[in-house]
């Protein structure tokens, strides 16, 4: 007699759950996405139908990009990235079910085929845990099988060679890293080691863009427990406001919703679970140094505060490190502040320590210099017809 048992765990649930995924289609496991069609056409209808996501990631992917897809699945959001980047651009795909793995590659060479190059790769590997290739320590452990003690405790330092010798995503490495509806899938003690990854792989001035299910409530740790509601994007699903802390705690900044659903996928015990998509940037650390150099928010709010805790107050001059003075001339800050220059340039090696735990206005002389006293015509503003 054949006894079924429930799944134990939720990674159980979740490799049970979308290994059936990548033979037929769950549409439970999906939100309603619409696509660009062209980038559609050289996919197999396997590919298009046995896709789970809750968005389009793919909207924030740029010409030349180097893209890291987090459970890859299928391949879908990787083969549309791979149109967009260009032949310039690469695509790497993580995940861990074989089964979806094996559905990525068995179309891998079809699809290369039809766009015009490959610029895709795929590796089994855990989306917190980046450096580890899986498919390299499979061909490691069958030349060398864990048959005993010694043999785990030496699986454990192969583990440790391969992340350190050849990590399967290097530091620094990675313009724009995607996700749909996957970073819920993980184990809650093992969600902030996944953000870590994201932002170590990350290149400094890259960006993330990550769409995913989140809830309007906590989740009760009964349903939290639920191994279908699990492997269904919900249970594991963070708190919307949580969600985006957990972007600042890694690192990030610039960190906003570009995408919210108004309506919820679905409600369970009153708790509403929606789609959302988050981009955010890296690039604030470093050495903050004074070249008294200032920044003009521009409005319309009263003031703004960023996230290091600086406030900017509308139409002040707002003394800023060197740094932060050039991170809020990229995006996605571009165009709020005007940028005021000093009139005489403090070379960088010369520049002193600033001091950003407290907000600082600048003065006017501080910035043209405190014998400025130049007297100048009016200027010709309108151009060739007079100004008043």
């Amino acid at each position: 007699m054949t006894t079924n048992h429930a799944p134990s765990t939720p990674e159980d649930a979740v490799v049970k759950r979308y290994s059936a995924g990548a033979q037929a289609r769950e549409a439970a496991l999906c939100c309603p996405v619409t696509f660009d069609p062209r980038h559609l056409k050289v996919l197999p209808d396997e590919i298009i139908e046995r896709d789970y996501g809750c968005g389009d990631p793919t909207a924030y992917v740029r010409e030349g990009d180097v893209v890291l897809d987090l459970g890859s699945g299928g391949g879908k959001v990787c083969w549309i990235a791979s149109q967009i980047t260009g032949p310039n651009g690469r695509v790497i795909g993580v995940d861990m079910n074989t089964e979806m793995l094996a559905l990525a590659r068995q179309h891998h060479a079809t699809i290369a085929e039809r766009i015009g190059y490959d610029n895709v790769t795929f590796h089994r590997g855990m989306i917190q845990d980046l450096k580890l290739d899986v498919d390299v320590l499979a061909a490691e452990l069958s030349a060398n099988p864990v048959d005993s003690a010694d043999a785990w405790v030496g699986l454990r330092l192969l583990e440790e060679r391969l992340r350190e010798e050849s990590p399967m995503i290097a530091d620094d490495s990675v313009d724009v890293v995607l996700s749909n509806c996957v970073l819920n899938l993980v184990r809650p003690e093992h969600k902030a080691r996944m953000f870590e990854e994201i932002y170590r792989v990350v290149k400094n001035g890259g960006r993330v863009a990550i769409s995913d299910i989140v809830s309007d409530e906590d989740i009760p740790l009964e349903m939290q427990q639920d191994a279908d509601l699990w492997s269904g994007c919900i249970s594991g699903a963070y708190r919307e406001d949580l969600f985006l802390e957990a972007f600042a705690d890694a690192g990030f900044h610039g960190i906003e919703i570009v995408k919210r659903d108004a309506e919820p996928w679905q409600t369970v015990n009153g708790i509403e679970f929606r789609s959302i998509t988050v981009q955010a940037f890296k690039g604030k650390a470093g050495i903050c140094l004074e070249r008294d150099q200032a920044v003009v928010y521009k409005g319309p709010f009263s003031a703004v505060r960023d996230d290091d805790g600086h406030t900017y107050y509308r139409g002040e001059r707002m003394a800023v490190c060197d740094k932060t003075f050039r991170l809020l001339q990229r995006e996605p800050y571009a165009g709020m502040f005007e940028p005021i220059e000093p009139r005489i340039e403090i070379p960088l090696e010369q520049a002193k320590p600033f001091d950003c735990a407290v907000d600082q206005r600048r003065h006017a002389r501080q910035t043209k210099g405190q014998d400025y006293d130049a007297t100048t015509a009016a200027s010709d503003c309108c151009g060739p017809a007079d100004c008043c």
